[in-house]
């Protein structure tokens, strides 16, 4: 059935648009004028075309839109409030202009007689396959209410996780670009001029000095240059990051970092027993469940050994059996997945390894704050010794040729 885009106005005179799939636009237009719309304007959609408009609109949507929205919907459903209700009472209480509209439209084509999670699927930047797969399964279940609280937990956690990483590694980026911007303008600006004085009595500049003059004159002279040459290692390596084999060496390369390493993986493996366990509890088959972590857990190496396990439990063997194999999951967590199985009990396990790994990556995150301040500090203390250095032995030289 072809999709079509459609501008119409609500009973209260407001211009809305969206998308709709119809047999025809004669169709479309019925089942807007049967829902109290006004039509203005419908023309045939392609592809994720249809979706352009929203980037255009002002905001984006966070995680705390999405949080919200889930929290709010389902109070509303778990008070008896029909979907359709819900969402049009959502709908005018969103301050988020881009969510606004989303739902806005979600709402209408639930109304044309979508399901909640073919109306959802519609955007794909907005809520994700995970998000709709549960969905699908509240559905089945009649337990939509109590999904839609689980992903709203589920979001806020990853956030908090997300926040706790970004939060360690902010306070040094900021020390180690502060240095380095400091150390530039020093070393264009105020070395060059400092050395010609040198040069102009004839004053040889010592082997420090004469680097960071050599190194200034060549930044100012090649600045152009030098900053097309980085932005294009950059936008190569970016193109290189995004296919699969340079996504692979790069995440294999984080991974083997020290410090770096183990805190990737903690949190990497709190994802994947979060997803999984909130996938299993929502009764989403194993096997689709695994598709699902593959393409959420954010890092290619653990990506394919989930991608060759969802193969292994296809054959009849366990999921432990096929974590173990791959040695890059740690053992304790595979014990307790195993144990999940044998119970019966894996979403709760698979919960309390995701609690474990929380906690553990803020503890890692503790270390990594407490190991790289002072080695930044040493880093650019390095740095300034070596700048002081390269002004000062300049000086003593001088001071020897006047007592000379």
């Amino acid at each position: 059935m072809p999709l079509y885009d459609y501008k119409a106005r609500d009973p209260m005179g407001k211009q809305v648009r969206g998308a709709m799939d119809a047999a025809s636009q004669t169709e479309l237009t019925d089942k807007l004028q049967k829902m109290g719309y006004m039509v203005t304007r419908v023309s045939e959609a392609s592809g994720d075309i249809r979706w352009a408009w929203l980037e255009g609109l002002g905001g984006r949507i966070g995680a705390e839109d999405i949080i919200v929205f889930n929290v709010q919907l389902s109070n509303l459903i778990n008070a008896g409030i029909g979907l359709l209700s819900s969402l049009k009472t959502i709908h005018l209480q969103t301050e988020n202009k881009k969510l606004k509209e989303i739902i806005g439209d979600i709402s209408r084509n639930v109304e044309a007689g979508e399901s909640f999670s073919e109306a959802l699927a519609r955007t794909p930047r907005v809520f994700p396959k995970l998000f709709i797969s549960m969905i699908q399964a509240g559905e089945a279940s009649g337990k939509l209410d109590t999904i839609l609280a689980r992903y709203a937990l589920y979001v806020e956690q990853q956030a908090d996780l997300k926040e706790k990483i970004q939060g360690a590694l902010l306070y040094p980026a900021i020390l180690l670009l502060a240095g380095i911007i400091v150390s530039l303008l020093i070393v264009t600006f105020l070395i060059p001029q400092f050395a010609e004085i040198f040069l102009k009595v004839g004053i040889p500049l010592p082997l420090p000095t004469r680097i960071l003059y050599e190194a200034g004159m060549a930044i100012k002279k090649f600045w152009f240059s030098i900053g097309l040459l980085m932005g294009a290692v950059w936008v190569a390596g970016g193109i290189y990051a995004g296919t699969g084999t340079g996504k692979l060496q790069w995440d294999r390369f984080t991974l083997g970092l020290p410090v770096f390493g183990p805190l990737l993986r903690k949190a990497a493996i709190s994802r994947f027993a979060r997803t999984l366990g909130m996938l299993v509890t929502a009764a989403v088959p194993i096997l689709p469940s695994l598709d699902i972590v593959k393409r959420v857990i954010g890092n290619e190496v653990l990506a394919r050994i989930i991608g060759n396990t969802r193969s292994a439990v296809e054959k009849g063997e366990r999921i432990s059996a096929g974590l173990k194999i791959s040695g890059e999951f740690p053992l304790d967590a595979i014990q307790m997945i195993l144990v999940g199985e044998e119970t019966g009990n894996l979403d709760k396990m698979l919960d309390k390894i995701s609690d474990f790994y929380d906690r553990a990556v803020g503890y890692t995150v503790k270390k990594l704050t407490t190991v790289l301040e002072p080695v930044l500090l040493g880093f650019m203390g390095c740095i300034v010794g070596f700048i002081m250095a390269s002004m000062l032995l300049p000086m003593f030289d001088m001071v020897k040729i006047l007592k000379h």
